[in-house]
């Protein structure tokens, strides 16, 4: 078989990280222990960039609602049914929020608008003292430290949510560079967006491993569209003070039975309170009661997205009178009304 240099790359990446990334311990009140080694450059980075109130795995377990942008009528983003959506979820016993995730189809939106959601966001998780996570970030290394950059102005961000560069598709070295720069910068912690039928890079168990170790990550949203090999070595073998949390609606369950800290779940807008128990139920050992629950939430975030995600969700929230309108923005269209009527179905079936 012939192997090309890109490849043959990639494959003494994956060996020197199952030898090299061992956790070394990181002294400091507050700060992390993990492996202070760049296997990108013979420098450590040092620990005197980590923040020193940096959310551990506890601050992010849990159940968090990655936020539509509800619109109004003319089109312009519907602020008060926004902070309305927030506090709802948090009254319910979710952790926090996170805005401008793909949820937020922060894509489609103005400047302006993001900063309109980000102040809603913020005023919201400061008066209630819940965790917020900030989208942020694209497949360019540079602009996306400009974006976190603009983070140092929001004390109240707990976390930046940053997907792994897509379209490009850097093989594993690349990533890993992409990370260590962006973390030994960001005024904020990370949380790495792992989403690989999106960004087409599906990485080892040893990338994410190692990306989990870099000082300044402390959590990974996993969306692998399943519960893969990748996952499971993973989870059965975490760096310290690293939280993985579920990223696909469907596969929150076995995720949690597994390991996981908690989930980012759009599905969790609605029957919100049984998410939460979802959750508590795994993470208190209670397999039958999770496990009876979780196949019903299945159900519901199937037809949640039978087409594409925020369409059918928005369709049920503005059914049930919580959001203005259903409407997304192109490319998307909205959810027919057969897909929102099933959705309201499942969801009466709880």
């Amino acid at each position: 078989m012939v192997e090309f240099p890109e490849q043959a790359e990639a494959a003494k990446l994956e060996h020197r990280l199952s030898l090299r990334f061992e956790p070394e311990k990181v002294t400091g009140p507050g700060q992390f222990h993990r492996a202070t080694i760049d296997p990108m450059s013979p420098a450590t980075l040092s620990p005197d960039a980590l923040s020193t109130d940096a959310p551990g795995n506890d601050t992010l377990a849990g159940i968090h609602v990655p936020l539509i942008t509800p619109f109004a009528a003319d089109g312009t983003v519907a602020a008060t049914s926004l902070e309305g959506l927030a506090h709802a979820v948090l009254d319910a016993g979710t952790r926090g929020i996170v805005a401008l995730g793909t949820t937020a189809e922060p894509a489609s939106l103005t400047a302006d608008e993001k900063h309109t959601v980000i102040e809603v966001c913020v005023r919201v998780c400061r008066e209630r003292g819940a965790t917020l996570i900030l989208g942020a970030g694209s497949h360019d290394t540079r602009a996306t430290a400009a974006a976190l950059a603009e983070l140092a102005h929001l004390p109240h961000v707990t976390a930046a949510l940053v997907p792994v560069p897509y379209f490009t598709r850097p093989q594993a070295a690349g990533v890993l560079a992409h990370f260590t720069s962006l973390a030994a910068a960001s005024p904020v912690p990370l949380i790495v967006y792992h989403v690989p039928y999106r960004t087409a890079q599906p990485l080892s168990a040893a990338c994410l491993r190692a990306l989990g170790a870099l000082p300044g990550v402390v959590g990974m949203k996993y969306a692998a569209g399943g519960v893969d090999e990748q996952a499971v070595e993973l989870l059965g073998d975490l760096p310290e003070d690293f939280a993985v949390l579920a990223g696909d609606d469907l596969f929150v369950s076995p995720l949690l039975a597994l390991g996981a800290a908690g989930g980012i779940l759009a599905s969790a807008h609605l029957a919100i309170e049984s998410f939460v128990e979802l959750a508590a139920a795994w993470h208190a050992g209670e397999a039958t009661r999770a496990r009876n629950l979780g196949h019903r939430l299945t159900a519901l975030s199937a037809a949640l997205f039978s087409e594409p995600n925020p369409t059918v969700l928005k369709g049920v929230l503005h059914a049930q009178g919580r959001i203005p309108t259903a409407d997304v923005r192109l490319p998307l269209v909205p959810a027919s009304r057969a897909t929102v009527d099933a959705a309201l179905d499942r969801l009466a079936e709880l």
